[in-house]
């Protein structure tokens, strides 16, 4: 199989289940992303151990398992109460650095709680943002049957808007650096990259966040299009900061579970970066926007 065949053929299976998971249901999201987490997690960890650190690979899969699903649960069962709960496994994590004898403790304990912070993370917020609201009642069994139930509320659109325009902003950047390419982006980090892919990148993710505002009207024109211009920016940003991890550590592909595509790192590097922004500013807009209207 040519690897321009596979890569095709990878690359069309992975948009089916992505869309198919986010359309399906908020539990088939939240399968889904807790997968891809985990996965990524433990590719981020593998590749700190080829590189030679210790970080606590096992402590920091269970670390992010749980953050994630306090996440998942956190609407039905904890309110803001989970931003506590979060606390005693990232203290457990220095905890467990004293029974292990291994050199540089802190570093170890940094790298550990890096990967779930830039990798857990980003999927558990998108994951709450879309969280159904399930009301809240007293009993406990109550609350967590309604966390099942309530899937009525769950919108798929913004989630699917954000992929259309990030894998748009891919395909954009590709295609305009190989057109129209001179001029080198950040040449150190990852020598394709030309400014000229990065605009076109950039402006036709904003174009076609335009047109996504038509269907999904949840947002409006103009923070569609504001989303379309960080997607555009910060997803590539997050290209480079793991291009820059990759290069630290001296390989080229994060991992080999993705044919064609690489890992986990490799396929999801712009989702890690611009998740914390896109959000922010919806949620700001969202704010606004109740304040203005009472």
């Amino acid at each position: 199989m040519s690897n321009f065949f596979k890569r095709a053929l990878t690359g069309a299976v992975f948009v089916v289940v992505m869309l198919g998971g986010i359309y399906y249901s908020y539990w088939s999201l939240a399968v889904l992303f807790f997968i891809i987490a985990m996965l990524g997690l433990h590719e981020f960890y593998s590749l700190l151990k080829f590189a030679k650190y210790e970080p606590q690979r096992e402590v920091g899969m269970f670390v992010g398992a749980v953050i994630f699903l306090l996440f998942i649960f956190r609407y039905a069962l904890f309110g803001e109460m989970i931003f506590t709960l979060m606390l005693p496994f990232i203290a457990a994590v220095f905890f467990v650095e004293l029974y292990r004898n291994v050199p540089n403790p802190f570093t170890n304990i940094a790298l550990t709680l890096t990967g779930v912070i830039y990798i857990v993370l980003p999927f558990a917020l998108w994951v709450n943002y879309a969280c159904p609201y399930a009301p809240v009642y007293n009993k406990f069994m109550d609350q967590l049957i309604a966390s099942f139930s309530a899937t009525k509320e769950y919108n798929w659109h913004i989630l699917t808007g954000y992929f259309l325009i990030l894998w748009t902003n891919d395909t954009g950047a590709y295609l305009s650096g190989v057109a129209l390419g001179k001029h080198k982006l950040w040449e150190r980090i990852s020598p394709k990259k030309t400014w000229e892919g990065f605009f076109g990148g950039v402006i036709l993710s904003i174009v076609v966040a335009y047109f996504l505002s038509k269907p999904f009207t949840e947002l409006s024109p103009i923070l569609w299009m504001i989303i379309g211009l960080l997607v555009g920016v910060f997803g590539t940003m997050g290209d480079l900061v793991e291009s820059l991890f990759k290069r630290s550590i001296d390989v080229k592909e994060s991992g080999g579970i993705l044919p064609g595509h690489g890992g986990i790192l490799d396929r999801f590097d712009g989702v890690l970066l611009s998740t914390p922004i896109v959000l922010t500013i919806i949620q700001i807009a969202e704010f606004v926007s109740n304040v203005v209207n009472g």
